[in-house]
């Protein structure tokens, strides 16, 4: 009877082996699918309005014009993408440096520059303002090359420096564009408000986007006949 016993708990053992062994197996662990990568580039502009090449920063300073339609902005090109856009830049106001005004003590200025970013359907996006004083050369954020001033610089110079960053819809379209809403001028002697179009009341520089690339298209070319 024990020999009968002792073979019979033998035979659950070896039954209950393959079940164990069965159920200490894990399913295999499924990978995240990888997060789609970010693209950071530097935009290539249509600009209606050089300022020109700055002498510090080498960066390339675009005017922003009052206006009201899209197409006479700074123009900038969306690439594919999915998913939203993230766009900015630096905002400058434009200063007329003069050493005659400086040297007289009426050189201060407070400038108040209001844009817009626009779809190409005249859809407002976001607004960005620039405020800045000068009073100094040292005010001036850069110098711009090619002018006629001792060392062969512009009278206009960007002043002040403003990082403007903004999201992009998805659906944005293929452009937008930068346009001027209203600069407020604060003098020793007055202030000044223009809003006319195609004055020149900012400048931008250092225009960048970041973006998920669309992924791409893996349609075989359809062949010649």
């Amino acid at each position: 009877m024990r020999a009968l016993a002792w073979c019979g708990m033998a035979l659950l053992l070896v039954t209950a082996l393959p079940l164990a062994a069965q159920t200490s197996k894990r399913a295999p662990v499924k990978k995240a699918p990888a997060a789609p990568v970010v693209t950071r580039i530097q935009v290539q502009l249509q600009c209606p309005s050089e300022l020109g090449i700055g002498v510090k920063t080498r960066r390339r300073y675009c005017d922003v014009l009052t206006g009201r339609d899209p197409k006479g902005g700074v123009i900038i090109t969306v690439p594919a993408h999915r998913g939203p856009l993230s766009l900015s830049f630096e905002l400058h106001n434009r200063h007329m440096y003069s050493e005659d005004l400086i040297g007289a003590k009426r050189a201060f200025r407070q400038y108040t520059a209001t844009v817009g970013v626009l779809a190409m359907d005249n859809t407002l996006i976001d607004r960005a303002i620039i405020q800045s004083d000068f009073r100094s050369a040292s005010d001036l954020f850069d110098r711009i090359e090619g002018g006629a001033a001792p060392g062969g610089v512009k009278a206009v110079a960007p002043t002040g420096s403003e990082l403007v960053t903004m999201q992009l819809p998805e659906d944005v379209g293929e452009q937008v564009a930068i346009l001027g809403e209203n600069l407020r001028v604060k003098r020793p002697d007055g202030d000044d408000n223009f809003i006319a179009p195609g004055r020149p009341i900012a400048t931008i520089s250092n225009v960048m986007l970041e973006y998920r690339p669309a992924p791409v298209s893996r349609t075989p070319p359809k062949k010649r006949p």
